[in-house]
C-alpha cells in the first residue's frame, strides 16, 4: 500500500480510504483516479488474510450439504449462492460430507476456524433436517430443506403450489380425468410427495373434479415406475387423458409406454412433469412441459437473509415454483 501511496503521490491513508470504499467526499475524483491507475500498474491486492484479522470477518460463506456441490441437477443451488456471494464482495467456502457425520463436524469446525460470516446448509433434496449443535450459535440458515423446530431461515420448494400449477395447467386445457403419478408411497413422510399431491388435489378441488383414486398410482420417482405405472392406468378402468408425473423421470417412463402402446403425446395424452431436469425435460420429443424447482432463487433468498438483507418475521419460507409450458399439453378436445 506504500508502493501505491508513493507512486500516486498521496497518502497512505488515502489509499486505504480508496481500497476501502471510504473515500466518497473524502478523496478527490482525480486523486482517486490517480490511486487506482498506481494499483493497476503495480498489480496490487490487498491482503485479505490480514484484512480479515483486523476485522475478524474473512468475507467467506460456508456453504455445508450432503452432496450439491457433486450434484449436476442440484448443483444450481450452489450457483445461485456462488453468484450473489460474488456480488456482495464475498467467496464461497463449499464441503459436501455424503452423509458422513463426522466429515460433516470436521467441515463446520474448519469453516468456524476460518471466521466465516455465517453457513448455508443444504441439502440435495427437500426434506426435513435438524440443524447441527456446531451452528447454534453462529448465523446460519437450511437451503433447499426445512429446519424441523423452524430455528433458523429455511428456504425450500413450494412443492403444494407446484403440484396445484401443474394439475391446474390442465384442467385449463379442458382435462378433467387427470391421473398422477406420485413419486413416494402414501406412507412417505418427505415434503415432495407429500405436497405435490395436496397440490393436485386442491386445484381438482377447486374445479369441482371429483378425486378418484383409480386414477392415482406411486411409485419411487425413476423412469421404470412411469413405464410400468402408466400401463396400468392407460389399461385401466378409467382411461386418463392427461397425466401428471411427480417428477421428470418418471414422465420419462411415461412418454416411453405411451409410445410402446401406439400413443402419442400430447394427442392422445397430455403430460406434465416436475423439476425441469434441463438435461432431460427439453430433450423428449415433444418438450416436456413440467415445474421447475427454484433452485437458483431459493439459494439467493437463503443468502441475502443470512447477510441480512432480508427483513422477515417468520422462519420458513416457501418459494414458488414456476411451469415452464412446452409441447407436452394440449386442449382436451384433441382426445374426444
Amino acid at each position: 500500500m506504500w508502493d501505491v501511496a508513493s507512486l500516486a503521490g498521496v497518502s497512505q491513508a488515502s489509499v486505504s480510504l480508496v481500497l476501502n470504499d471510504a473515500g466518497r467526499g473524502r478523496v478527490s475524483d482525480a486523486t482517486r483516479q490517480r490511486i487506482l491507475d498506481a494499483v493497476r500498474e503495480l498489480d496490487y491486492r490487498t491482503n485479505a488474510f490480514a484484512k480479515s484479522l483486523r476485522s475478524g470477518e474473512s468475507g467467506l460463506i460456508g456453504f455445508v450439504s450432503d452432496e450439491v456441490a457433486s450434484a449436476p441437477f442440484a448443483g444450481r443451488l450452489l450457483k445461485g449462492a456462488q453468484e450473489l456471494a460474488w456480488e456482495t464482495g464475498h467467496v464461497i467456502l463449499s464441503v459436501d460430507s455424503f452423509g458422513d457425520d463426522a466429515l460433516e463436524e470436521a467441515a463446520i469446525d474448519m469453516m468456524r476456524s476460518y471466521r466465516v460470516r455465517g453457513v448455508v446448509y443444504g441439502s440435495m433434496y427437500h426434506r426435513v433436517v435438524r440443524l447441527p449443535s456446531a451452528l447454534e450459535d453462529i448465523p446460519a440458515v437450511v437451503l433447499n430443506a426445512r429446519e424441523a423446530d423452524s430455528s433458523v431461515p429455511s428456504f425450500f420448494p413450494d412443492e403444494e403450489l407446484g403440484g396445484y400449477t401443474a394439475t391446474r395447467h390442465l384442467l385449463d386445457a379442458g382435462h378433467t380425468r387427470i391421473a398422477m403419478v406420485n413419486i413416494q408411497p402414501p406412507e412417505s413422510d418427505l415434503p415432495a410427495g407429500i405436497g405435490r399431491m395436496a397440490g393436485y388435489r386442491r386445484a381438482l378441488d377447486e374445479a369441482g373434479v371429483e378425486f378418484d383414486e383409480r386414477l392415482v398410482r406411486y411409485g419411487g420417482g425413476v423412469v421404470e415406475d412411469g413405464l410400468a405405472l402408466t400401463r396400468e392406468l392407460m389399461e385401466g378402468p378409467v382411461v386418463p387423458t392427461a397425466i401428471f408425473c411427480g417428477n421428470d423421470r418418471t414422465a420419462w417412463g411415461s412418454y416411453r409406454t405411451l409410445e410402446a402402446l401406439g400413443l402419442r403425446v400430447p394427442d392422445d395424452c397430455s403430460i406434465v412433469g416436475f423439476d425441469d431436469q434441463e438435461t432431460l425435460a427439453p430433450y423428449l420429443d415433444p418438450g416436456l412441459t413440467t415445474v421447475a424447482l427454484p433452485f437458483e432463487q431459493m439459494a439467493r433468498s437463503a443468502l441475502e437473509s443470512l447477510l441480512g438483507a432480508r427483513s422477515e418475521k417468520a422462519n420458513d419460507h416457501p418459494i414458488e415454483c414456476s411451469l415452464v409450458p412446452r409441447g407436452s399439453v394440449a386442449s382436451a378436445k384433441v382426445h374426444e
